[in-house]
């Protein structure tokens, strides 16, 4: 028979009570839009990561946390918020100064307006000679290297903007704009891995005449939160005034570049000379998570979470980057998730206690790399290993022709009979996608601690991260229907008398998705190009290498001995200092080499092998 959606939630009530406490559920689309209203309004202003109005969300959850009549989860003072820091998205200073000498003429500029540091640029002082180093790109696989042949060691590159001969047919990079080698980041981690002592970026103007020479806005370039080097773009009358020294000109030597398709670089003479003073301020804020709990009638627990930061005003995460500064709402992402997850709490709060608790969870950080949730799992207000599950919804209202997507089925043991159960109850179209429990969402930092975990998630749609993903986009109906199925999922999971087993699962063999990268895709960042590896890397900023969440099974690093907590420091003899250099550096390996890898385990230095392999 048939079980309807109603008869899927009551079928699951009563294995946790008699059949006189069954109430009936009260999760209304009304009720549930009103949360998603007042997170992304106006007034929340993007919920940026340390602004006040993420602390003002953070308030309106905790207020109805505790109105649904929910604890704390752990000891007073600390009420319903965790706190932890962030680093703040990084902000211009005054005093940001570029001196330059060439020959006799010399010259002064104030920036930002004459010239502007990157928002992932390093502050400081700096100076030295100069190298043109054509388009800044050592691409192997197109058998194309600016920096073949010249030596940048402890000098200023200029380099242009874009790729070489991106127009011409005959070009190797025409037709891929833009491949990752035209990417900001990308140029300043191949300067630093050369030894450059910093980047002079200039618009390659004779491509772009009509986008005229303009400066790059501060806060739109993503990247690393410090590249690690300098990085500055200049006008290119600055470029002229230097090459000048050699008797050229900017036009020239990039059209030689364009024709010939060789790279055309050079050092200028002794007497060429940059000053430098980058003046960023990077503040740390303190942010919260929300957590509450509803007391079980064992010490173990099933989590739901979701994240309720977004994007603020959007700065260099917006899809929109000409909408950069004004408030990017996250209706969907993740006001929409939030608000499950407050719905749910009243739900639950309402039936009563399970057999098992239920912590519920709104996570801060998760746009700047998963840091509430992370920091969660590594200071838990409850015993990680009591935890039975985790059930993760990130932008659940814009539910399309009635399919969500439902992740991390693979790690729990009973988890492939319990979704198929909650699929025949109801109308929705429950799409199982990735299996492993990884992605770029808050359930990945469970995985890593061995934690079951689910994932509900409705799709990418034309207004992610973008001021137009506003509230009344989203389908409050269909939420509901995709809350009452979880709803039955997570009594099954407080009820049941056994708990899921965690699985590790190896990563299937399929072809890389066109979606590799993206926050929602269900891979993690640096898939999709280049050999395979094998880490899951803990997302929070740092400049000390790169620190492993997880290593995944079978793979060449778990092969190596890598495992996770351990911080890669060096890769094929290049220094590591971020998850972007890393990155580079496996893009630039092949599939078959055996490449050294130099590591940090529980403080002690270790080196180790690992034989790179074809992505799967």
């Amino acid at each position: 028979m048939r079980i309807t959606r109603v008869g899927w939630l009551l079928t699951a009530a009563m294995a946790a009570a008699p059949a006189a406490e069954v109430r009936s559920p009260v999760l209304t689309p009304g009720a549930y839009l009103a949360h998603v209203k007042v997170l992304a309004s106006p007034e929340m202003k993007g919920r940026g990561s340390g602004s006040p109005e993420l602390e003002k969300a953070g308030v309106y959850i905790a207020k109805q946390f505790e109105q649904a009549g929910l604890r704390v989860a752990a000891p007073e003072p600390k009420k319903y918020m965790q706190a932890f820091s962030v680093t703040t998205n990084p902000r211009l200073g005054k005093g940001n100064v570029l001196e330059w000498r060439a020959g006799s003429k010399h010259g002064r500029l104030a920036g930002p307006a004459e010239f502007t540091p990157f928002n992932f640029s390093d502050s400081g002082k700096y100076d030295g000679s100069v190298v043109f180093a054509g388009y800044g790109i050592t691409a192997s696989e197109y058998g194309y290297d600016d920096y073949a042949g010249i030596d940048v060691k402890d000098k200023f590159v200029l380099i242009l903007r874009h790729e070489p001969g991106e127009f011409d047919e005959k070009s190797v990079f025409a037709g891929k704009i833009y491949t990752e080698h035209a990417q900001f980041a990308s140029k300043a981690t191949n300067a630093k891995l050369h030894g450059a002592k910093g980047v002079l970026l200039v618009n390659d103007v004779g491509n772009h005449a009509a986008d005229g020479d303009e400066l790059e806005p501060f806060s739109k370039t993503v990247g690393p939160g410090q590249a690690g080097i300098p990085f500055v773009q200049v006008k290119a009358s600055l470029a002229d005034e230097l090459l000048a020294a050699v008797g050229k000109d900017l036009r020239t030597v990039h059209k030689g570049i364009d024709e010939d398709m060789k790279p055309g670089s050079f050092a200028l003479p002794g007497d060429v000379h940059v000053s430098l003073r980058v003046d960023m301020k990077r503040e740390s804020k303190t942010v919260h998570n929300v957590v509450a709990y509803l007391p079980g009638k064992t010490d173990e627990y099933v989590v739901i979470g979701a994240h309720y930061d977004h994007l603020g005003l959007g700065e260099q995460f917006s899809m929109a980057p000409a909408e950069a500064g004004t408030p990017h709402p996250g209706a969907d992402d993740n006001a929409s998730g939030t608000a499950g997850v407050i719905e749910l709490a009243k739900y639950f709060a309402a039936k009563g206690p399970q057999r098992r608790g239920i912590l519920f969870m709104t996570f801060a950080g998760e746009e700047l790399g998963l840091l509430g949730s992370s920091y969660y799992v590594n200071h838990p207000e409850l015993p990680i290993e009591k935890a039975v599950a985790m059930v993760n919804m990130d932008m659940i209202g814009r539910i399309r022709e009635g399919k969500v997507y439902v992740g991390g089925l693979g790690t729990g043991s009973t988890f492939q009979g319990l979704l198929d159960e909650a699929a025949k109850s109801t109308a929705l179209k429950l799409e199982f996608a990735d299996r492993t429990g990884y992605g770029s969402s808050d359930h990945t930092s469970f995985t890593t601690k061995q934690v079951p975990v689910l994932f509900f998630f409705s799709g990418l749609h034309a207004d992610y991260h973008k001021p137009s993903d506003t509230w009344d986009k989203i389908d409050s109906r269909e939420a509901v229907n995709l809350l009452e199925t979880v709803a039955g999922v997570v009594t099954h999971l407080a009820n049941d008398e056994s708990r899921p087993e965690f699985v590790k699962v190896a990563e299937p063999s399929r072809p890389v998705s066109a979606n590799a990268g993206d926050p929602h895709s269900g891979t993690a960042p640096g898939r999709g190009y280049g050999p395979y590896f094998g880490s899951i890397p803990d997302m929070a900023e740092r400049t000390d290498g790169v620190l492993f969440a997880d290593v995944r099974e079978n793979s060449p690093a778990a092969k190596a001995g890598l495992r996770a907590g351990d911080r890669m420091v060096e890769f094929g003899g290049k220094p590591i200092q971020n998850l972007y250099d890393f990155t580079y550096a496996l893009r630039a390996a092949k599939v078959g080499d055996t490449v050294k890898v130099k590591a940090v385990r529980d403080g002690k230095p270790m080196e180790v092998e690992v034989v790179l392999e074809q992505r799967r």
